[in-house]
């Protein structure tokens, strides 16, 4: 069965069923590379840059969609040749009550708007929650870290960003013109 608005959409779409994709659309396959079939049953874990950031943002969202029923995020992915490069990550679940069970989510390259810096993975947790508006004392308590840490995280961001200051680093993290 052929629906040309899920296709055809100028994003990249999936329907997944407990993290693994279903199908996906000529936009998704365009974006991470290869052809619609090549992502036929395929775990969204293949996508990731590590196992650690599957099993944290899985973590993450899956509390927000429990409570919400959707999640939104931008984050880092990587394509089928291993590169990789900042995605927006949008899901609606089809079964609030158990929100990985059947999904259709949106993923969209913004690796143009924002660049790629070699960050860990708890850099990035950082500069995501700095993006949010956090303060360090927040982001200390949502990590379990103390803010003494953050800022020390937050130093190291600026320095690979090139940002004097924090709203610089979030311009720049946002991919907003400076």
């Amino acid at each position: 069965m052929s629906d040309p608005a899920f296709e055809y959409a100028p994003i990249g779409l999936v329907e997944l069923e407990n993290r693994v994709i279903r199908r996906c659309n000529l936009q998704f396959a365009r974006t991470f590379g290869g052809e619609e079939a090549d992502y036929r049953n395929m775990p969204l874990l293949h996508l990731y840059p590590s196992v650690a950031d599957w099993e944290r943002i899985g973590a993450r969202s899956l509390q927000i969609m429990r409570d919400t029923g959707y999640y939104t995020d931008e984050r880092v992915m990587r394509r089928r040749d291993s590169d990789l490069f900042w995605c927006r990550a949008r899901g609606r679940s089809l079964t609030p009550e158990d929100p990985f069970r059947h999904g259709i989510w949106s993923f969209s390259d913004i690796s143009e708007e924002r660049p790629l810096v070699e960050l860990t993975s708890r850099e990035r947790e950082v500069a995501i929650l700095s993006c949010k508006g956090l303060s360090a004392k927040e982001i200390g308590a949502e990590l379990n870290l103390s803010y003494r840490t953050i800022e020390a995280y937050r130093a190291r961001l600026l320095e690979k960003f090139g940002a004097r200051k924090l709203p610089e680093l979030v311009a720049k993290l946002s991919g907003m013109p400076l």
